[in-house]
């Protein structure tokens, strides 16, 4: 993306601003070279289960740049809870029914499965625990495209609100993704929360467009 815009220093620079991070260096490097298909097959095999990606990064022309970085934020933090309408609000058909409620613990809990290949081969399916229900003391978890409908899921959002459990509704989602309220009201429920998981949120990518703007608008060719 910055390849065709920036000089390496700037390009260094980019990286650094895009992160809130300017004291990191991304100097951890490599290339991704090779036919697509080889690469989508083989990549990342002999490394292990650690991989050789960290949680942030960027790729210009087949280098990549990675490097785990630590949040550096001690402002207001909006979470679930912030997020809510009043119970009153919410269709009876987004709380939970008691028997519901088994399968919902059931898929949030820890598993380890034993499970059969094709071939006969046994293997181990394993799982970690997630919380149930979400904590509204923190921030909303990303909102996936199978967030609506009834039907239990390990992965959609459920709240315990006055005393009862209950998925979601579309407002929520859109204030989770920093949306106008009723952006997709005029569709119906489940497209709703469909659009809001296969949305980003705006308000980041609002901060990394003012962040290359201003890189662009104030570059330096190289001499």
């Amino acid at each position: 993306m910055f390849a065709n815009s920036f000089p390496i220093t700037t390009e260094k620079k980019a990286k650094c601003s895009l992160f809130d991070d300017p004291d990191e260096i991304l100097s951890t490097s490599f290339n991704i070279e090779g036919d697509l298909v080889d690469i989508t097959n083989e990549f990342n095999k002999k490394t292990g289960t650690k991989g050789i990606f960290e949680n942030s990064g960027v790729m210009i022309n087949r280098t990549v740049w990675t490097v785990k970085t630590i949040p550096n934020y001690t402002g207001p933090q909006q979470t679930l809870g912030d997020l809510l309408v009043n119970s009153n609000e919410v269709p009876e058909s987004y709380f939970l029914n008691s028997e519901d409620e088994a399968a919902w613990k059931y898929l949030k809990g820890a598993k380890r499965e034993e499970r059969k290949k094709s071939n006969g081969e046994i293997f181990y399916y394993v799982e970690g625990s997630m919380s149930f229900p979400d904590p509204l003391n923190k921030p909303a978890r990303t909102i996936i495209t199978s967030e609506g409908g009834k039907t239990a899921s390990r992965f959609k959002h459920v709240i315990n609100q006055n005393d009862r459990l209950r998925r979601l509704v579309p407002i929520e989602l859109e204030r989770a993704n920093m949306f106008p309220i009723n952006h997709t009201a005029s569709a119906n429920d489940t497209k709703r929360a469909f659009f809001m998981g296969n949305a980003l949120v705006v308000g980041v990518i609002e901060k990394l467009g003012l962040t290359l703007v201003e890189l662009i608008n104030n570059k330096k060719e190289p001499s």
